[in-house]
């Protein structure tokens, strides 16, 4: 490994992080609003906004998955689970769109809870793969 590699390892790692927490915060400020639709007029237009804002931080966790991946060699699956995200998040605002709440409101649900999840799994400490060999 070259230094340019190993320094660009930790700053993308800080970079997904950060993205999949903002991405968690967005999710969970859109569980806010939605509850916010059901007793206040200014529910709409927060849940509106906050849409947005979950769809980017969407597009930024891939960004950050790519780049966490790709210059500093890491595992490609997080940017596995990044797409499939950004997949779940186009469902979501489709859905949203066309008044669908029967699915948009559990399909909310478990993208909080994934993103919580991989905010958990990047923000852990790296165990070994394997157990060290005994002599």
């Amino acid at each position: 490994m070259t230094g340019q590699t190993t320094a660009a390892a930790p700053r993308g790692r800080a970079f997904l992080r950060t993205a999949t927490a903002l991405q968690t915060l967005t999710l969970l400020f859109q569980a806010v609003t939605a509850g916010m639709l059901l007793t206040s007029s200014d529910g709409y237009l927060m849940h509106d906004v906050g849409s947005k804002a979950m769809y980017a931080a969407a597009m930024l966790y891939v960004l950050a998955a790519v780049l966490a991946w790709r210059p500093g060699g890491g595992s490609p699956r997080p940017v596995l689970y990044a797409t499939g995200f950004l997949l779940l998040a186009s469902a979501q605002v489709a859905l949203g769109v066309a008044h669908v709440s029967s699915v948009h409101v559990p399909l909310g649900v478990v993208m909080f809870a994934l993103s919580t999840l991989a905010l958990v799994q990047t923000l852990s400490p790296r165990l070994p793969l394997r157990p060290a060999a005994r002599s």
